[in-house]
């Protein structure tokens, strides 16, 4: 009689537990459908000529500045605006000031390809921008469009 009610009470839960799917998603193939869409992108606006950094960050310097280069330890001050693939601008700012060792990965690898006075524009993967958290106004694991000025360097 025991063993039938316990099987009564965990048939059921073993069944649903096989009904659901490892929603876990593959990070390595999150990659490749990332990479995948920004090549698409950019066969879609022949306009930029963009190259990709090894760590799958896309980037065009449209002025390369003058001077020095920021260190990890560098404050920056910065102009820029963003949007996503599809066009829907996000944010932008101007006056921007932080640590570049603080910044989001992408820009981290970017700002230190130029020099102030410099712009480059740059398409991060969802992992060197907002990740799989997103923000407000950014969903989770999108690829986002910079276009950044870099006003200032304070080493």
């Amino acid at each position: 009689m025991r063993k039938t009610l316990l099987l009564l009470l965990f048939a059921p839960l073993l069944i649903l537990s096989a009904c659901f799917k490892d929603k876990s998603p593959d990070p390595q193939q999150n990659v490749l459908n990332e990479d995948g869409n920004i090549k698409i992108y950019l066969a879609a606006h022949p306009e930029i000529s963009a190259t990709k950094d090894t760590s799958g960050l896309y980037y065009q310097v449209i002025a390369p500045g003058t001077g020095t280069h920021a260190g990890p330890n560098a404050t920056v001050t910065i102009d820029y605006s963003g949007q996503l693939l599809s066009g829907v601008s996000i944010n932008g700012q101007t006056d921007y000031s932080n640590k570049l060792n603080v910044l989001l990965t992408g820009w981290q690898i970017a700002i230190p390809m130029i020099a102030a006075g410099g712009e480059i524009l740059l398409i991060a993967p969802s992992r060197l921008a907002y990740g799989v958290y997103g923000t407000s106004q950014i969903p989770p694991n999108s690829i986002v469009i910079f276009d950044i000025k870099l006003k200032k360097i304070d080493q």
